[in-house]
């Protein structure tokens, strides 16, 4: 049996031991500490945003950014339908109702005119939406101009679910600068990684400040260990952020590695009968976290499940498109707007192993099976 390709590993980058050894060095081992203050630093000034709140998970930072815009139990916030079940378990956290909405076909993200048609029948219903959460699927831009027009006008807060996207850009600003809010995830499988982590960031210093706030169990300034209010341990350590400042110095790298995974199997692929792509729209730069495509079944005779047993059975990880969130039995009672664009994704969508420590060799192993399997 050939070696393991995995969907998406860890790639370390050499640096990181210099962070992790000084933060025990200097005896560091806390969810506070130097090396928490200068990867938030770093990533803020990546994306150009002004404040950043380094914590445990993505998740955590979502949740983080509901409790800072005082979403409540009745509360209804609109979530992208296509998306992992990470988008959606905060606002339920909060008792809140998640309101799925379909994708557009270009870039696979939430589709304006179905995020117009929700914003205004609750609005009808005197329940103007608390929040939207919109998410970059894959590290692909969503149409954010359409998007934030949107929910400027009828003064919504955007949550930027960028937790797939550090490096993407939109007309040349980096994915993670927009909205009210955005968020980061650092698990294991992204393009940079803490092992476990994620980061919350505004241009909106109160918001930040609530989220550090509520972040380490919403200590009150006082002598004493007092709370006014429930908090939450969602603090990120000292050594997973120094993991986090090594993989910031090869962020760029990173980039370019994955763009270049994609490049090699549309050159290797684009011409099987029935397979697209997901499309980088001319104003955006994806970091191709995934790289990702759908398949029409009946023009190729080949599904993409079959092509996913065929890699499992060659010892090659790859994964179906996202399951919508509206077709989740644990979500089966949510409204949803929209048609099936996200549902026919699901169903004809799979994305390749995209990790950016990939040799030649082993993508060439990947499209060589792809190809045989259409013969």
């Amino acid at each position: 049996m050939n070696d393991k390709i995995w969907l998406s590993p860890p790639h370390m980058g050499g640096a990181e031991m210099k962070f992790i050894e000084e933060a025990f060095f200097t005896n560091w081992i806390a969810p506070v500490g130097p090396n928490g203050d200068a990867f938030e630093a770093k990533v803020k000034h990546y994306v150009s945003r002004g404040h950043a709140a380094a914590v445990s998970s993505g998740t955590a930072a979502l949740h983080l950014a509901l409790l800072a815009l005082q979403v409540t139990k009745g509360d209804i916030v609109i979530c992208q339908s296509l998306t992992f079940a990470a988008s959606a378990n905060p606002i339920v956290y909060q008792g809140a109702t998640p309101v799925f909405v379909d994708s557009e076909a270009s870039t696979w993200n939430i589709c304006p005119e179905a995020l117009t048609k929700a914003i205004l029948y609750y609005i009808k219903k005197g329940k103007k939406p608390k929040a939207v959460i919109g998410v970059h699927l894959y590290g692909m831009p969503a149409q954010l101009s359409e998007i934030l027009t949107i929910c400027d006008h009828y003064e919504i807060p955007f949550i930027e679910d960028a937790a797939e996207a550090l490096g993407s850009e939109y007309n040349g600003q980096k994915i993670g600068s927009f909205g009210t809010m955005s968020i980061f995830s650092f698990n294991g499988n992204k393009i940079i990684t803490t092992s476990a982590g994620g980061m919350l960031l505004s241009d909106d210093p109160e918001l930040v400040s609530k989220a550090k706030f509520l972040a380490s169990q919403s200590r009150d300034n006082a002598p004493y260990y007092q709370h006014s209010q429930i908090g939450f341990n969602y603090g990120l350590s000292n050594i997973c952020a120094g993991i986090g400042l090594g993989q910031m110095e090869v962020i760029a790298d990173r980039v370019a590695q994955r763009r270049a995974n994609f490049e090699f199997y549309k050159n290797a692929l684009e011409n099987l009968i029935g397979l697209k792509f997901q499309e980088e729209p001319v104003n955006c730069l994806s970091n191709r976290w995934l790289t990702a495509f759908t398949l029409d079944s009946k023009r190729s005779g080949v599904s993409a499940e079959s092509i996913r047993i065929q890699l499992a059975d060659n010892n090659i990880e790859s994964r179906r498109i996202w399951k919508p969130m509206h077709l989740q039995p644990v979500f089966s009672n949510a409204p949803y707007f929209g048609g099936r664009i996200a549902e026919e994704l699901f169903q004809t969508g799979l994305c390749l192993p995209s990790g950016s420590s990939l040799s030649q060799d082993d993508l060439q192993r990947v499209t060589d099976i792809i190809t045989k399997h259409f013969a």
